[in-house]
């Protein structure tokens, strides 16, 4: 018999928040986190202990993904975080540096957890109320009739990812293809259930940037195809091109051994007997006028021949990534198997053409209504390209969530100093019913709030990675980053030209003030001036949708993190 070991005692950890080594990670992970924040965040190259794969990037996406994390706390922040970047893509960076300061702000304080928890959640309220009335002075509305404000918005997400590596004519380029490609997927006629198209991501390394293009439709790269005249498609009567499109294996090995045994008669070939059906599976469709198959996976070189000599063209390999935008483009149903075709199954199309690109050579299917189009993205280096990548989806899908609320977020710190400066004005003018409600005492709500606008004001701070001085105006709340290398008592009006999202100029007497962990106690000020906004080419905006989410994720945390009174722990 096997000797067995004797079953080990849960672990149980009280108050894992005050334990010395959970505040150092905490503080590690913010330290990282911060350094990452903004335009100028410092990169990070993650790998695993026994080499392999290393990726460099700033993006919470890739960074949290990769950061494995052994105290349990941690994990529950890490977890939170990387569930609103599935659901947005953006802010993930925002919303883990919010929630580390909060949990830091709000431990130090001489406050039940309980009763900062309550704070908390109002203060949460006010600042969604505020966010969503037409009263607020940190976000506008985005016009989808004109493209500049939209433009303003895709550009802010690529020049806030240093490594993609690009310069401003690049980053013009890229803005412009980005926003084309999402006008594509936008349906023509809009009806109580559309629903948006696909931009499919083509990747071609190692060629410039603004080699980049959007093409309407989907490219599917097929390395045999050749390219020395224009492919014959067939045609129906109405001069449109039908396909079909098989998510089955047509290469002739339908039969898999380990489903089991099957009883064949002697002197039959079941290898025959499968080409055999593929074959008349190619008549019917040579009958019903098909002009292109495409198959998920592999079709039979003899199929292949016979499509071919019949004016149909044939491609497989195409994965299945490409099954849905496939689908969406055509009006197609994938069709499961070979033995049972039904023509509703078919879809559409306008044209087929043969194109190359950087030695790649594709078929490139033309839709009659463009819902789904291809981005061929380009960028130096294998590294740069998988930033690229991701900074694209996350635009595209900024875009999505845009559309369904026009409106967004000044961005470059403008709307955490904005908002810091309303908590602050607005805790100063609560009625003492609100305080009996809450069931705590102006002083405690005072500090929770103090503690909530730091945690504001240090993702702004984040930004500022040369040492530099941070501002904020005591007119409109804004954020202001003074250059490096002037002394504390200069005169700012001197130093500043434009606030974070560049909405600002310093055209009148705007009362600075240094920002917190500068400036021991803030200045009590009056509500934020509302700014009559207009759009400019090099506005800084945050998404609307994704940084309310933000806001709350990180502070539903932080209460959740702060109300841990055990940890248990099994160790067996």
């Amino acid at each position: 018999m096997s000797r067995l070991e004797a079953k080990k005692p849960l672990l149980f950890i009280s108050e894992p928040l005050n334990k010395d080594t959970v505040s150092q990670s905490l503080s590690l992970l913010t330290g990282i986190l911060k350094s990452c924040y903004g335009p100028a965040g410092r990169l990070k190259q993650l790998h695993n202990g026994v080499g392999g794969y290393v990726c460099t990037t700033s993006q919470s996406s890739a960074i949290l993904s990769r950061l494995s994390v052994s105290h349990r706390v941690l994990s529950v922040l890490m977890a939170s975080v990387q569930n609103h970047i599935s659901r947005f893509s953006d802010c993930g960076l925002f919303t883990a540096i919010l929630c580390c300061s909060l949990i830091e702000n709000f431990k130090s304080l001489n406050v039940a957890p309980c009763t900062v928890i309550k704070i908390s959640k109002h203060l949460l309220s006010l600042c969604m109320d505020y966010l969503k009335s037409e009263a607020c002075g940190c976000r506008i509305w985005v016009d989808f009739s004109s493209v500049e404000t939209l433009l303003c918005l895709v550009r802010s997400i690529l020049t806030s990812k240093p490594a993609c590596m690009l310069n401003k004519t690049e980053v013009d380029h890229l803005s412009t293809l980005i926003l084309k490609a999402f006008l594509f997927t936008v349906p023509c006629h809009v009806e109580s259930n559309a629903v948006l198209g696909k931009c499919v991501i083509v990747p071609v390394k190692g060629r410039r940037v603004v080699d980049s293009v959007v093409l309407p439709g989907l490219l599917i790269e097929t390395p045999e195809i050749q390219l020395a005249k224009p492919p014959t498609v067939k045609r129906t009567c109405s001069n449109m091109i039908r396909i079909a499109l098989f998510c089955v294996s047509m290469s002739g090995d339908g039969f898999n051994p380990e489903e089991g045994t099957i009883t064949v008669h002697h002197g039959i070939s079941i290898e025959t007997l499968e080409l055999n059906q593929l074959l008349n599976v190619g008549k019917q469709l040579v009958n019903d006028e098909v002009g292109l198959v495409v198959c998920q996976k592999v079709i039979h070189p003899s199929l292949k021949q016979y499509l071919k000599e019949n004016r149909v063209i044939a491609v497989d390999r195409a994965g299945l990534s490409l099954m849905e935008p496939l689908s969406q483009m055509t009006g197609s149903k994938p069709i499961a198997s070979v033995h049972l075709l039904s023509p509703s199954c078919y879809g559409s199309l306008k044209d087929v053409r043969i194109e190359s690109f950087a030695s790649k050579h594709f078929v490139h299917l033309i839709p009659n209504d463009t819902v789904v189009c291809s981005l061929i993205l380009c960028n130096r280096n294998e590294t740069a390209w998988d930033e690229l990548k991701r900074t694209c989806e996350t635009a595209e899908h900024v875009l999505q969530l845009t559309i369904k609320e026009p409106l967004a977020l000044l961005g470059g710190g403008c709307t955490e100093t904005h908002l810091a400066s309303y908590i602050r004005h607005k805790s100063c003018s609560l009625s003492t019913s609100t305080f009996r409600d809450l069931d705590c005492s102006r002083t405690q709500y005072q500090l929770v709030a103090d503690g909530f606008c730091r945690s504001l004001e240090s993702v702004a701070c984040s930004l500022n990675h040369d040492e530099g001085e941070i501002l904020t105006d005591m007119v409109y709340g804004h954020c202001w980053f003074v250059p490096s290398g002037f002394p504390s008592v200069s005169n700012w009006s001197d130093l500043v030209s434009k606030c974070g999202c560049g909405i600002n100029g310093n055209t009148e007497n705007l009362n600075w003030r240094l920002l917190q962990g500068q400036f021991d106690s803030p200045a009590i000020q009056g509500c934020p001036r509302e700014l009559s906004v207009k759009v400019v080419d090099f506005l800084t905006l945050d998404c609307f949708a994704a940084k309310c989410s933000g806001l709350q994720v990180a502070l539903e945390t932080a209460n959740l993190i702060l109300d841990l009174s055990y940890v248990i722990e099994d160790q067996n």
